[in-house]
């Protein structure tokens, strides 16, 4: 099964149903680097890892509008892969099969001894933005529209990297693909639960992936419509979601544990705040969470998103933000799930303690808000 999702308008909220749904494991390839360690310690640190743009690398006379950016140092498909099997695999492609290997790798091979009972949740913006155009001016470039590289057409398609990962990795569970601009990464968690809860897996591998190009960036550009236009990033994050009981038979203590998602849509600019102010408010009431007790915030960082996670808060409440997107620039659609890594990076390291909760939220261009409501 593959599908491509995109927030409803209106209410939609992942129940505290999931409470009994843990985050086991996770991994990063990020602008940091290989792995969650490095990762969780570049978020730690604040450390930017947008660098200037290589020109050798981005030359001629269109570079992009960019000239930074949060490239995934030295990557690429066949030095992460090999090079059996990904002449033709994109970067997307290349990035979440890589992502998802580390998480594997991290969890052990008796994790796949059911495969067809794993799932494969994969967050994603467009597929390859790259490959599709690319494919597209070689149907008008060429001698013949037809005369066009076939191999290359599967890259086109949105679920190529969700697919490509399972193949790549023999997971035989649903697989879905998940788009949703900025709020990707949250709906792709919230889609993993209803995934699990319906009782189509007994466990989901859930992440995001996104890739920086030239043809990214441009359309990342004129999207912005004047405001502001941090530079992009490109990476992927990846979790274990299953029921607690579970991780702890197989020897994989519980980083955090998912108490619920949830997602308003707003009509007007000045709406979307108190549309974001409202889903927290919603989601905290329903896992039974006191809003003064939230001990990490991690806002994706658009106008007006902390001033509406504060109005959901008591006053005098003084929670940690861990903001990524200075560091890492925009990554677009994985940015919320690297908000959530960021949350198990602290988790992980104790940050914490005694199941108190952290909130990672969001609010999308397009007419969305989420927020995601994890604890220790």
């Amino acid at each position: 099964m593959t599908t491509a999702h995109a927030p409803a308008s209106g209410r939609t909220d992942d129940r505290p149903a999931a409470g009994g749904l843990v985050l086991s494991a996770w991994s990063a390839l990020s602008p940091y680097g290989t792995g969650a360690e490095v990762y969780g310690a570049g978020i730690r640190d604040a450390l930017a890892a947008v660098t200037p743009l290589d020109p050798e690398e981005y030359p001629g006379p269109n570079p992009g509008p960019y000239d930074r950016a949060g490239l995934v140092p030295g990557f690429s498909a066949a030095g992460a892969l090999g090079r059996k099997g990904t002449r033709t695999m994109d970067r997307v492609t290349a990035l979440a099969v890589a992502t998802f290997g580390q998480l594997l790798e991290h969890c052990g091979p008796a994790l796949l001894e059911r495969s067809e009972r794993v799932g494969l949740v994969l967050g994603t913006g467009s597929g390859s933005v790259q490959s599709t155009m690319d494919f597209t001016r070689d149907s008008l470039t060429g001698d013949r529209p037809y005369l066009v590289d076939p191999a290359r057409f599967p890259n086109t398609v949105m679920n190529r990297a969700a697919g490509q990962s399972a193949i790549w990795h023999q997971v035989r569970g649903p697989n879905t693909t998940i788009a949703g601009g900025w709020l990707t990464g949250l709906l792709a968690l919230g889609y993993a639960a209803r995934l699990h809860r319906g009782g189509h897996c007994d466990r989901v591998l859930c992440g995001v992936a996104e890739e920086f190009s030239v043809q990214r960036a441009w359309l990342e550009w004129h999207a912005a419509e004047g405001a502001a236009r941090p530079p992009l990033g490109e990476g992927g994050a990846a979790w274990l979601l299953e029921p607690a009981d579970a991780a702890r038979r197989a020897g994989r203590p519980a980083i955090a544990r998912l108490l619920g998602t949830g997602f308003r849509a707003y009509h007007e600019p000045d709406g979307a705040g108190p549309a974001l102010t409202e889903c927290i408010r919603s989601v905290l009431a329903d896992a039974g969470v006191a809003a003064g007790t939230v001990r990490i915030v991690a806002p994706l960082g658009t106008d007006g998103e902390e001033a509406a996670v504060r109005a959901a808060l008591p006053d005098g409440a003084r929670p940690e933000w861990i903001r990524c997107r200075p560091l890492l620039g925009d990554t677009s659609a994985a940015a919320t799930g690297f908000q959530t890594a960021a949350v198990l990076a602290a988790a992980g390291a104790g940050r914490l303690p005694g199941g108190a909760p952290a909130l990672v939220t969001g609010i999308d261009r397009d007419g969305t808000v989420g927020c995601a409501l994890l604890s220790g």
